[in-house]
């Protein structure tokens, strides 16, 4: 089934890091002929003096969402993609999530810091608050510093919004409905872009340990075992898709998210697409585990998919 994106909305804080996802958001704006909503969240911290709470005057208030305003127009208007812009006030993540519903979002972008350890506990993750909360597919891109191409340094102009491509697309499978949702997304945005597919299932020992081999799994088991699960690959690849696209499949063996993002290394992937909410592969998939250990690894960006009731196409 072919994705269609009509609109897309896009977070940023107007930094140069937070505008890359504004790069993403205006090339597939452009690409599916979309409204990119632009999206900057004004998160006042609440300031208590003598126990009472500050409150910031309305002039304040406003002269900042003047300059917001501004600065979007500034990096949007060169670009010449349809877009919207939209300067709140209040909670990042509950404000975004309530931007999806009024603007009836196909598609979220937004940049993540990739924070870990001590650091991304005291501070908390936006990302990983907007992956439980939004009801669409959310793409997010990685801090530059983690990235081995240009693109950190690229100025977002009409030619780098109009050169945007994928050349490499990573979608990671474990046979659930979940899973095959994303690997519907993968197929159709490899269409658009004319991209190499890469179809991955990652086997995790202790989930086929019971069921389908014996303990410790001998080479001959081992084998047999891959041979049937990148047959069930290959069945999920469409009849005409190798018309139009180059597809590869791979079966592996681990933990997901460190396969994953090795094998996104190893073959310079553009874009990893994932399920959430499955079983196996997906099951730790699942929110603030795999997926946030993905993103705070690659260094590209990762399209979380939600289940086919979730998704708009």
């Amino acid at each position: 089934m072919k994705v269609v994106f009509k609109n897309v909305l896009c977070t940023t804080d107007l930094s140069d890091f937070s505008n890359m996802s504004v790069y993403y958001g205006a090339a597939l704006a452009r690409v599916f002929e979309a409204t990119l909503h632009l999206c900057h969240v004004i998160d006042l911290p609440i300031v208590s003096v003598h126990g009472e709470a500050f409150t910031y005057p309305p002039d304040y208030a406003q002269t900042l969402k003047e300059d917001a305003l501004r600065q979007m127009d500034m990096l949007m208007t060169p670009l010449q993609v349809k877009w919207t812009p939209h300067v709140e006030m209040g909670a990042i993540a509950h404000t975004v999530s309530d931007l999806v519903g009024s603007t009836q979002a196909d598609l979220v972008v937004s940049a993540s810091h990739g924070r870990s350890g001590l650091k991304r506990l005291l501070l908390g993750s936006v990302t990983e608050q907007l992956l439980r909360s939004i009801r669409c597919p959310f793409l997010v891109v990685t801090a530059p510093e983690k990235r081995d191409d240009d693109l950190a340094e690229k100025k977002i102009t009409r030619d780098t919004v109009e050169n945007f491509g994928l050349k490499k697309i990573l979608v990671g499978s474990d046979f659930s409905q979940d899973s095959a949702n994303a690997v519907t997304y993968g197929f159709s945005l490899a269409q658009d872009f004319q991209s190499e597919l890469h179809l991955v299932h990652v086997v995790e020992p202790f989930a086929y340990s019971d069921a389908l081999m014996p303990d410790p799994m001998t080479a001959e088991v081992q084998t047999d075992l891959n041979a049937l699960l990148t047959g069930r690959l290959e069945s999920l690849v469409p009849a005409e898709a190798r018309n139009w696209c180059e597809v590869k499949t791979s079966c592996l063996a681990g933990m997901p998210y460190e396969e994953l993002v090795k094998y996104a290394v190893l073959h310079a992937v553009d874009l990893i697409i994932l399920g959430i909410r499955g079983r196996g592969l997906v099951e730790t998939l699942l929110l603030g585990s795999t997926t946030d250990r993905v993103i705070r690894r690659v260094s590209c960006p990762v399209l979380a998919v939600g289940p086919a009731t979730d998704a708009k196409r």
